[in-house]
């Protein structure tokens, strides 16, 4: 297995009782309650954990893009990437992901790949998403058009990254009289991609196509849909005549390990509510914008998740009673990954060790944890 450490940095010092009083972290949450001093620090704390990965012996390092929110401060995680690929030597750095159709010009998001690819002498992985549904609202993009300005920019970046320039691109939605990049990706053809998702079918069947065949990474899920979905991209896969490798199949997951099932849960039970109930909820208006996902795709998803935009707290016993977070002792914890892993044969597991208001010194005991107790027994 591979080991991505995970972070969305979000924003601790919240005022969580001024945060109850709004719809959301996303969007409608007033920006004074944000302070510059205190942002600061985070962002100093969290590139400290992550480029402490490293060292850990982690495969990769995960950041990805959200607008707007307390819940993730990374609106451009390209500058994120860069500080880290000074900060770090050999360990992969995965971008997961740039929401494509909240641009209006992909070619930046060709060339910044790019350069950062050129940067890190090859340690870079994009990671594509369509940016959730409050990002339609943070930047004001037609959620109408979400599926086809994500292909469309795919496919623009990906002629970018392989097809000798200049040259034209004319599309529904973006038209480039000169497509040139200077620099050129330094992976060949082109970095690797990795697609995350909550499991629409639109993605699976897309993601899952022979002439991509990208690492599907089910995030925020039980487990029963993570294997759901797992198995469907299989499925999917099998039907266009081809087996998946282990090393399509991923899982996003916060993760917490101590020396016992009830100590695990003591120290991370307030960090893992917190994330899932003040930094991560949603109305259903604000997640599912009309036009954004295909009516029975959204079925399902209201169907499936019935407690995402619901309004309804979880706590922490039902988090990881339902598997959404994995958070025990070693023993516990690589059971855990172990059934999954047999269950779907999954070969990436991207790790949340930080959640919530998890604080610094929680985080770096459960990366060493981590690193010392699990990841030693499922290296091949």
């Amino acid at each position: 297995m591979k080991f991505t450490c995970f972070h969305l940095m979000p924003y601790r010092p919240l005022d969580m009782a001024e945060r109850a009083k709004h719809r959301a972290a996303w969007v409608v949450l007033p920006n004074d309650l944000y302070d510059s001093e205190l942002g600061a620090q985070q962002y100093e704390s969290y590139l400290d954990q992550l480029a402490y990965s490293e060292k850990l012996g982690f495969d990769v390092i995960g950041v990805n893009e959200h607008h707007q929110t307390a819940y993730g401060m990374m609106p451009a995680p390209n500058l994120i990437a860069s500080a880290l690929i000074q900060r770090t030597k050999t360990i992969k750095i995965a971008i997961i992901g740039r929401a494509l159709p909240l641009t209006n010009n992909p070619l930046y998001i060709a060339e910044e790949f790019a350069m950062l690819d050129t940067l890190s002498r090859g340690r870079i992985i994009a990671g594509f998403v369509r940016g959730i549904g409050t990002e339609y609202h943070a930047t004001g993009i037609n959620p109408a058009f979400s599926h086809e300005r994500f292909q469309e920019a795919h496919d623009m970046i990906i002629r970018a990254w392989t097809q000798p320039g200049p040259f034209e691109f004319e599309g529904e939605h973006y038209n480039f009289r000169y497509v040139n990049l200077w620099p050129k990706t330094y992976q060949k053809p082109h970095p690797p991609i990795w697609i995350p998702s909550q499991g629409s079918a639109e993605t699976v069947k897309w993601a899952a196509a022979p002439e991509r065949k990208y690492p599907f990474l089910v995030t925020f899920s039980s487990h029963e849909l993570v294997k759901r979905y797992l198995t469907n991209y299989r499925d999917v896969a099998r039907g266009y005549g081809y087996e998946p490798a282990g090393s399509q199949l991923g899982w996003a997951v916060p993760v917490y390990v101590a020396d016992t099932d009830e100590k695990a849960k003591a120290e991370a039970g307030h960090a893992i509510e917190t994330l899932f109930n003040d930094f991560l909820y949603s109305p259903w208006e604000m997640l599912l914008p009309p036009g954004y996902t295909s009516l029975p795709s959204m079925k399902n998803m209201m169907r499936m998740r019935t407690s995402i935009g619901s309004g309804k707290r979880r706590t922490a016993d039902e988090l990881i009673a339902e598997g959404t977070a994995v958070i025990g002792s070693p023993k516990t914890v690589r059971e855990q990954i172990q059934k999954m892993r047999d269950a779907t044969g999954l070969e990436n597991l991207v790790t949340m060790l930080q959640f919530g208001v998890l604080d610094d010194e929680k985080t770096k005991r459960n990366m060493e944890r981590f690193s010392a107790e699990i990841m030693p027994h499922f290296r091949d």
